[in-house]
């Protein structure tokens, strides 16, 4: 709902989209002391944000595109993020088979030395030479393959940290509005004022500054509600992923090259399931409406099976995700060289941000660097802020495993299963998940199998959960792990709540 005053009230910035870079401007602004209004036009994460291959990674394979300032970036801010989120981000080692046909042994080492060297580590384990005769890695590989490589980057659950983001900027003071879009925006007598759509009608907010941080349509923005032409033009890349029954058993990742020069990665997922992907493919359709075609799904298959002894066909995929890539036009010549760095073009004197390209990786460094241009234009000197303070759920005091063994004593009645998923879902927020709470029937309703109405309830008084989707996709994996037909019952649940609220007021 509208809050009273949302007319009256003159923000300092409006954010215009929830994706990650939106969500962490807001937060960023509202930790130091600005007021913040964030307006998404679906759920927060809807698109982008929920559809990258999960990983916090310096991006080693931009080393050969020479893209040494982004990768190192991306190196520094690993530490940093698996420090604010360790219940949602980890560490993942990843394996490289050496393909003789590939990229050549040295080239390889060269690269590897260099992620080692261009940011420091505290936790991250360095790079190694493996023999697959003698690591867990090798046995799912196809005999032909004997030596290969090992690194460290991190795994997030991506759309988490986009929603714990929203919450933390929300705690700060921040307003955000889901399914709300910004349909118009003018700037007068030094302010803007903007029309926001959503399901609670139609309202003007009043800004000092806005940013257009609308990933896939942050020209569409400029061009249809600001009336301005964009500085940059981007290039959209669709990158699909796959997911199929594990594949493998052991706890690392891996990392292929292909004859193609693509990269892809087959990740452990939701402890039952092996994540491929991605693609790279030219995209000029809706971003709202992407998904993966045939050619992408055997294209994933045909790569996996080049080094998995376990053959897959599409007959075995049994779910697939596909994302809009932002990104910067560079003129590459192909899609997978596309820069994945950002620009930051500020209209000091229309007050006007705009976000072009960046990665799930660098996004705090991004927000950081965006509010370090707002901050003066609006009169504010307090400096950065976002590397040091956790997110919500993130403060352990400790290792995720001693916060498990914690929580199992503190709530030894809840089923293991349970436990350690709210535990790497919520974090510490798990107390505020389960308050009050002393046996299984306090609980409420077991909607479906492993989510009850608590955590229903949970996701939709702190974290703008309102649909299915958002529950069991976004806000959760619960829907890999559920039968057919699930998804329906819990809109049929939701949808009798909203009648029961609707009677009583």
């Amino acid at each position: 709902m509208w809050g009273k005053s949302v007319e009256e009230k003159i923000y300092d910035v409006l954010v215009v989209g929830g994706g990650i870079n939106g969500v962490g401007i807001a937060r960023d602004a509202a930790g130091r002391g600005l007021s913040v209004c964030l307006c998404e036009k679906d759920d927060l994460a809807q698109h982008t944000s929920s559809a990258s291959s999960k990983l916090i990674h310096g991006g080693l394979r931009y080393l050969e595109y020479y893209e040494f300032g982004l990768v190192r970036k991306a190196l520094q801010e690993r530490e940093v993020l698996l420090d604010l989120a360790p219940h949602i981000i980890w560490p993942l080692r990843f394996v490289m088979p050496h393909d003789p046909e590939g990229r050549p042994k040295w080239l390889i080492r060269t690269g590897l030395f260099l992620y080692d060297h261009l940011a420091s580590r505290k936790i991250l384990k360095g790079t190694e030479t493996i023999r697959f005769d003698r690591h867990a890695s090798g046995k799912p590989l196809k005999t032909g393959y004997t030596h290969g490589f090992a690194y460290s980057d991190g795994w997030v659950q991506d759309a988490r940290l986009v929603v714990l983001n929203a919450m933390d900027a929300e705690e700060r003071g921040a307003v955000v509005y889901t399914q709300t879009a910004c349909v118009a925006a003018k700037r007068e007598q030094d302010l803007w004022h903007c029309t926001l759509q959503g399901g609670s009608g139609v309202r003007t907010v009043k800004a000092r500054t806005v940013v257009n941080a609308a990933g896939a349509w942050v020209e569409s923005v400029l061009k249809n509600v600001v009336g301005q032409r964009s500085v940059h033009a981007l290039r959209l890349v669709k990158g699909s992923h796959i997911v199929v029954k594990k594949l493998f058993d052991h706890a690392d990742a891996y990392i292929f090259q292909n004859p193609d020069k693509r990269i892809i990665f087959a990740i452990p997922y939701e402890k039952d399931f092996t994540l491929i992907g991605t693609t790279d493919v030219e995209y000029s359709a809706d971003p709202g409406k992407v998904s993966i075609d045939k050619d992408e799904i055997a294209y994933l298959c045909q790569m996996s099976n080049r080094y998995f002894a376990q053959q897959i066909s599409p007959h075995d995929v049994v779910a697939t995700f596909s994302g809009v890539r932002p990104l910067l036009d560079d003129a590459s010549g192909d899609a997978a060289s596309v820069t994945r760095d950002y620009s930051l073009e500020f209209d000091e004197s229309q007050g006007l941000l705009s976000v072009f390209g960046g990665k799930i990786t660098t996004y705090r460094k991004l927000a950081e660097q965006a509010v370090d241009l707002l901050a003066p234009h609006l009169g504010n000197q307090h400096p950065s802020w976002s590397a040091s303070k956790p997110l919500p759920g993130g403060d352990l005091n400790g290792p995720i495993e001693a916060f498990m063994q914690k929580l199992a004593q503190e709530y030894a009645w809840l089923p293991r299963d349970l436990l350690q998923r709210y535990a790497r879902t919520y974090g510490s927020r798990t107390a505020v998940l389960l308050k009050g709470k002393s046996c299984v029937a306090d609980l409420g309703e077991a909607i479906l199998p492993q989510l009850y109405e608590v955590e229903v309830r949970y996701l939709m008084q702190f974290e703008w959960a309102k649909s299915a989707e958002d529950i069991l996709w976004r806000r959760t994996k619960l829907k890999l792990h559920l039968p057919l037909g699930a998804e329906e019952t819990l809109k049929q649940w939701l949808s009798r709540q909203t009648s029961r609220t609707a009677a009583l007021v």
